[in-house]
């Protein structure tokens, strides 16, 4: 996906000169390897900052909400899922956004590629088609791609964007055939008392920084819960009961919304797979209702709607 930063840097110097657009964002190359940041611009000079390849995994969408000017905005598949929620959702309105599409095969899993030099420190990575090749003081490797893929991109059933003013390349083959909730699956195996022990182990390293809540493009609220001081729904301290009861409060207020773009377990200190949480609550609305967030514009969330003559029978 190298072959995409000079066609973005191209379409945003564009739209700022001609004044379409009065910021554009997207992403630059990380003072780290595989760890790029997110970049706003409003000079069409700085163009040549952006940049794209396979460590873009932030979402974008949390430096669009609310804003009134014009937007130009790089988006793949869950970017712009998350775009569309935020439309739907009052965040912002369509007709401000340029919304550049990406198809998209993946991110690489940063910490799975640091798992294969066994810990050993990356000075430069170098992405060349579907491999990755890192090298430190002493060694370098060559990855392949999908062996590395983030958890949730290995499952992506949407890479290209459902909603873009403008392709960058021709859409790639969208996956097929596969289970997108396989580790859920099975912990509805498991009995009451071994789910609860599961998510007690799971969240036993969290440390209450909130990174996971802070990099969702979900989690706008002027005033997070967590964060209310009358009433106060959450304790401030690392207790047990106090940690789940936010992780799965976030969860749920997640619930019919969550794109599954895995911003939530890249930023995690600690390595937790947060997305245990949302998973579940993702599987539930495409079963009871046949909905996926984020695919379309004209249609409000299942949560967020009453109808008089709503099927119930799931509810016991």
């Amino acid at each position: 996906m190298l072959e995409y930063t000079d066609k973005i840097r191209g379409i945003a110097r564009k739209l700022l000169e001609e004044g379409t657009v009065d910021v554009f964002i997207g992403y630059k190359k990380g003072s780290v390897p595989m760890m790029n940041e997110p970049l706003l611009i409003n000079d069409p000079g700085k163009a040549d900052l952006l940049y794209w390849d396979s460590h873009c995994g932030l979402n974008l969408c949390n430096y669009i909400t609310k804003r009134t000017d014009r937007i130009g905005i790089v988006a793949n598949g869950c970017n712009s899922r998350n775009i569309v929620t935020h439309i739907i959702e009052n965040q912002i309105k369509r007709e401000q956004l340029y919304i550049v599409g990406i198809p998209c095969t993946g991110m690489f899993d940063h910490r799975a590629v640091q798992r294969a030099v066994e810990g050993k420190e990356i000075s430069e990575v170098r992405e060349d088609g579907t491999t990755l090749t890192v090298m430190g003081n002493g060694f370098e490797k060559t990855l392949e791609k999908g062996d590395y893929l983030r958890s949730n991109c290995a499952l992506c059933l949407h890479r290209n964007p459902v909603e873009q003013d403008e392709m960058i390349a021709d859409k790639v083959e969208e996956q097929k055939g596969m289970d997108p909730f396989p580790e859920v699956g099975e912990i509805e195996k498991k009995s009451d008392q071994e789910k609860w022990e599961f998510f007690t182990e799971l969240i036993s390293p969290c440390i209450r920084c909130y990174a996971c809540r802070n990099a969702c493009p979900l989690c706008y609220c002027p005033t997070c819960f967590v964060d209310e001081a009358q009433p106060q729904w959450v304790g401030k301290s690392i207790d047990p009961t106090d940690t789940m009861t936010f992780h799965f409060l976030r969860a749920y207020h997640c619930a019919g919304r969550c794109t599954d773009c895995g911003a939530c377990e890249r930023v995690c200190p600690v390595d937790i797979p947060v997305r245990q949480f949302t998973s579940k609550l993702n599987k539930d609305a495409f079963e009871f209702f046949e909905w996926e967030a984020g695919i379309r514009s004209d249609q409000r969330p299942p949560l967020d709607v009453y109808k008089i003559d709503d099927y119930n029978d799931f509810i016991r």
